[in-house]
């Protein structure tokens, strides 16, 4: 059971991951998936790569040492033909994209392209001991054989799409297995599903890697993964993962986790496990997305989807989920009254990180509602105080009687319960993460109230 970190976006500080690590042993998980992305503290031509907000290379290996300690099995996740955005944005490897307008896939015909994975992985192997996996991603390479070169490759006889993904997986998975022969290169399913067995056998691609089927609904179509499980044995993939999600799957700018949507993902992997072949199944990532992609906003933090996360451990390690469950996430979390099928979470907790969960919780409830209904409903702002009068500076002394007080209380209310989430999340993530959820999920409402309040005053 590895929990997924997804680094590319809103990374922990390494302080906030020593405090979460135990807690994730005792939740039941048995390993984490780390998605350095931007964050690994990549060196010589590779340094652009690096992050201003990367981890040292002296945080890193105290956070494997800690994961060692609490006997949490690391799988590094190094992407190596979609989602490159984090490497094919920066000027130096422009010319290494499959599409010359699109940063999101890595061109596989240039040695070059090959050479610059095989520099990743290895310096990223350099800070990991006993490795026994490694993610080498290859998800959602979208617009591929779409690039000039492609182009002319797919015009010869026999050659497809689907035959220039494998080629490129089976380059990136045997410079994995010439070089490190105790790890096994894991990847994504999902550029494989739709391939036929013939071509999947063909290829010799399940002799090098394990497939990572995922899917993140809440109604999982189990026949349908049973199914394809089955396929891939058939074409010689000796083991299978399965990857579901804790968060990071119900919207690309989601702010708090709907733990009842998670919850149902993991009992439907639980009936795939009962019903897929015996001994195939490796392990399952629970995954927490941070973005969707490099250039997306960010979606729930790690804090608030603790709750999530526990559940969804304690479901899987247990084989379902019940009341005595629920009684046991409480108790690890020093929650009073954990809420599933609402986002309401009414009671705080003392895990860590559980004073941003509150704060945000009050933040996306009540913020913006609180703002708009002083600026959108409240009768005397619409009929005295329109953006008309606003502009002019024009209002009836004995109006500003009946809502100046409320706007000035409404903003320093709200400019408190900013000021503590601010010094929260200041604990756990790095400035620039700060900055971008207020800039995102607060500034909007306060700027607008606090322009309210300085055009009374002016006018």
């Amino acid at each position: 059971r590895l929990v997924h970190l997804d680094m590319k976006g809103a990374p922990p500080r390494a302080s906030f991951l020593a405090e979460v690590l135990p807690l994730l042993r005792a939740l039941g998980a048995t390993g984490l998936l780390l998605e350095f992305e931007d964050t690994f503290p990549y060196a010589g031509p590779l340094e652009p790569l690096r992050a201003p907000h990367a981890f040292s290379p002296g945080e890193l290996r105290a956070v494997l040492g800690q994961a060692k300690a609490q006997g949490l099995e690391v799988v590094p996740l190094v992407q190596s033909f979609g989602h490159m955005e984090f490497v094919l944005k920066h000027k130096e490897f422009a010319h290494l994209r499959e599409v010359k307008a699109f940063p999101n896939a890595l061109n596989p015909h240039k040695e070059e392209s090959r050479a610059l994975v095989k520099a990743m992985i290895d310096q990223v192997m350099a800070l990991h001991e006993d490795l026994k996996w490694f993610h080498i991603g290859c998800d959602e390479v979208y617009y591929l054989g779409e690039g000039e070169e492609s182009k002319q490759w797919l015009q010869q006889e026999g050659n497809t799409p689907e035959k220039l993904c494998l080629s490129h997986i089976k380059a990136v998975a045997s410079c994995v297995a010439s070089s490190y022969p105790a790890v096994t290169p894991i990847v994504w399913d999902d550029m494989l599903r739709g391939m036929s067995e013939e071509t999947l056998a063909e290829s010799g691609v399940s002799q090098l890697v394990q497939p990572m089927i995922w899917d993140y609904a809440a109604d999982l179509n189990v026949e349908d993964k049973v199914h394809l499980i089955e396929k891939y044995h058939r074409c010689g993939f000796s083991k299978v993962w399965f990857a579901s999600a804790f968060k990071g799957a119900t919207g690309a700018n989601q702010s708090l986790t709907l733990i009842g949507h998670h919850l149902q993902n993991q009992l439907g992997w639980l009936e795939v496990t009962s019903s897929s072949p015996p001994g195939v199944l490796e392990g399952i990532a629970l995954t927490g997305w941070q973005r969707y992609d490099h250039f997306s906003v960010l979606c729930e933090l790690l804090p608030v989807a603790i709750p999530s996360l526990a559940v969804c451990l304690q479901t899987l390690q247990n084989g379902g989920y019940s009341e005595k469950i629920k009684e046991n996430v409480e108790k690890l979390l020093g929650m009073s009254n954990l809420e599933i099928d609402t986002y309401m979470s009414t009671s705080s907790g003392t895990f860590p990180g559980s004073n941003i969960l509150t704060l945000v919780t009050e933040v996306s409830f009540y913020l913006k509602s609180s703002v708009d209904d002083l600026l959108e409903r409240n009768r005397y702002v619409t009929g005295w105080f329109s953006p008309y009068h606003r502009k002019r500076k024009i209002i009836h002394p004995i109006i500003m009687h009946h809502f100046q007080p409320d706007a000035v209380s409404l903003l320093s209310k709200w400019n408190a319960v900013v000021h503590d989430l601010q010094a929260a999340m200041e604990q756990v993530f790095h400035k620039c993460t700060v900055e971008e959820w207020m800039e995102e999920n607060v500034h909007p409402s306060l700027q607008k109230l606090q322009q309210v309040v300085d055009d009374l005053d002016q006018a």
